[in-house]
C-alpha cells in the first residue's frame, strides 16, 4: 500500500492559476512500522518512489507481520510541513484490484493521522475509513488532508471483533508507496 504525500507549490500556482503541483514531502524519508515481514520489506520501502512491483516479494512494499491486531506505519518529514493530500498504493499481489483481491479486505477499517510527535493521539485524525467495502476501497487512495505536521501515520487495528463483512483477521502494512 502507498502513501504520497504531496504540497502545493504556491510559485506553479502563480504562473499557471489552473494547474497545481504538489511535491512529494515522504520521498526517502526516515519511516517506521510497528513489525516487518522480511527484511526487504521495511518501513523505508513505502517511501523510496518506486511501486512497479506491487507485491510483498517484490522488494518495492513495506510489509507487516503475520498476526497482529494493530498495525501501524509512519513517516517523518523532517520538520512541521503543510500537508495537502496523502496518496496511499496498496499491495495487490500484482492482480486486479477488486472484490476477490485478497489485500482488499486488510485495508478496509484504516486511519491516517497527522502529528507533531510519533504518537498519533497527539495529532489530527484526517481520515478514517468506516464506508468501505472489498469492492469500493480505493486503490491507490488519495485523501485530502489539509494540516500541518511533522509525521503521517497510517494505522489499522482489528481489536474489537465482530468486525464488517469482508474485513481481514489481522491488520497489516503492505504498503507500496506512501505520498
Amino acid at each position: 500500500m502507498y502513501a504520497v504525500l504531496l504540497v502545493c507549490c504556491s510559485w506553479v500556482a502563480l504562473l499557471c492559476p489552473s494547474v497545481q503541483a504538489y511535491e512529494n514531502l515522504a520521498l526517502n524519508k526516515p519511516a517506521w512500522q510497528s513489525s516487518t515481514l522480511w527484511s526487504d520489506t521495511g518501513a523505508e520501502r513505502a517511501v523510496d518512489g518506486r511501486y512497479t512491483h506491487l507485491s510483498v516479494f517484490g522488494g518495492q512494499c513495506a510489509a507487516s507481520d503475520w498476526g497482529h491486531t494493530t498495525a501501524e506505519w509512519r513517516v517523518d518529514l523532517g520538520g512541521v510541513k503543510y500537508i495537502h493530500h496523502v496518496f496511499i498504493q496498496y499491495a495487490t499481489h500484482n492482480e486486479v484490484w477488486d472484490e476477490y483481491n485478497d489485500y482488499a479486505g486488510m485495508f478496509l477499517g484504516f486511519s491516517v493521522y497527522i502529528s507533531n510527535t510519533t504518537n498519533k493521539e497527539d495529532g489530527v485524525l484526517c481520515f478514517r475509513d468506516t464506508n468501505y467495502t472489498r469492492a469500493t476501497i480505493p486503490n491507490p487512495a488519495n485523501i485530502t488532508c489539509p494540516y500541518h505536521g511533522r509525521y503521517v501515520i497510517y494505522y489499522n487495528n482489528r481489536t474489537h471483533p465482530p468486525y464488517p463483512q469482508g474485513y481481514s483477521k489481522y491488520a497489516w502494512i503492505d504498503l507500496c508507496e506512501v505520498t
